[in-house]
């Protein structure tokens, strides 16, 4: 009986000290809604990037900033906020991506794009295709419309036809800037006999992305590109590989990708920061440099980065020496960096 009796004691005594000991909490949302952009990453010199032409990139940038955060305050989706953003840059001809995608060594265009939902885990993306004007509304309509995640070529083209997509002809993608650089890079080609195309440190990599957090808690991200100058073969980089390029989670994160795309896709860089702060409970800002100022760097890959956690914490590590990049959180005032 005595024993009974103390051993009753002691699990009130110890119901009674856990009311008293405090119980840890999840950390609380630090941003109802927020987004972050990117506009690629590479080696931009900072003294001959000046005046006007610096300035058509950031006035690009937070317009579409300000449009990904107008739908997100209204209560849009993080999907909706994703798409519009990423529209509005692939109709620049300042970004890589759409309008201003780079030529391919046969001097054609072929975009690539991808989009996942955090909440669902459901993707979808599009690669090789020429005459899309919007690769990441495509992608989008693979998701939501067929039970795939990666349609390429032809097949992406003959989808989006059968969805209702205007194709639009190979001439709205050229730009006299683009065609430029591609002739100058081919010239350097055929003198030296080089056949692919190799990493050019006087190149951006104008890859366009954007990741969302809503005000219902849902995380997604996009991705869009135009690729690799003078690539060959039908190369396919990051860009529309879920996990490589474009990652999200509502457990984690959401992921956008910029860089040596060869790189991106050996890592599996996006799922590699998630699963970062899945398994080993790192916070954002930890997990993404690790893969990306640490793993990245000891291969020689070079690139950066965007993420929004499920909390609205950011990161935009780039081990290169520029990245177009930005974000706006709760409404607030959009801000731009391009520099370090």
């Amino acid at each position: 009986m005595k024993i009974k009796t103390t051993i009753l004691l002691i699990a009130l005594s110890l119901t009674v000290i856990s009311c008293f000991k405090k119980v840890p909490e999840e950390p609380g949302r630090k941003a109802e809604f927020g987004l972050v952009i990117h506009g690629g990453a590479g080696y931009i010199n900072p003294d001959t990037f000046t005046g006007e032409k610096k300035q058509k990139y950031i006035s690009k940038l937070k317009e579409a900033l300000t449009k990904g955060s107008s739908i997100l305050e209204k209560g849009g989706s993080s999907l909706d906020a994703v798409e519009a953003v990423i529209n509005i840059l692939e109709n620049s001809p300042l970004f890589n991506a759409g309008k201003g995608a780079v030529f391919t060594a046969e001097g054609t265009n072929e975009l690539d794009a991808s989009i996942m939902d955090g909440k669902t885990l459901n993707a979808g993306a599009v690669a090789g295709v020429k005459h899309i004007k919007n690769p990441i509304s495509l992608a989008r309509l693979v998701m939501e419309k067929s039970p795939h995640v990666l349609l390429a070529g032809d097949g992406a083209e003959a989808f989006a036809i059968e969805q209702g997509v205007e194709l639009v002809d190979s001439s709205y993608f050229f730009t006299e800037d683009r065609w430029k650089y591609y002739l100058k890079v081919k010239k350097e080609r055929e003198k030296k006999n080089i056949s692919f195309a190799k990493e050019n440190r006087d190149e951006k990599y104008g890859t366009v992305g954007c990741v969302a957090l809503d005000k219902h808690g849902n995380l997604a991200a996009g991705t869009s590109t135009g690729g690799m100058t003078f690539k060959r073969f039908g190369r396919i980089g990051d860009s529309p590989i879920i996990g490589a390029g474009t990652y999200a989670n509502n457990n984690t994160c959401a992921i956008s990708c910029t860089g040596h795309g060869e790189f991106f896709i050996r890592n599996v860089v996006a799922y590699d920061i998630s699963a970062l702060m899945e398994y080993s409970k790192l916070p954002l800002q930890k997990a993404a440099e690790k893969v990306v100022m640490d793993k990245l760097v000891k291969q020689g890959g070079d690139g950066g980065i965007i993420g929004i956690d499920k909390y609205g914490n950011i990161a935009m590590p780039f081990n290169t020496k520029s990245m177009f990049r930005g974000f706006m959180l709760d409404g607030k005032e959009p801000v731009i960096k391009i520099f370090k």
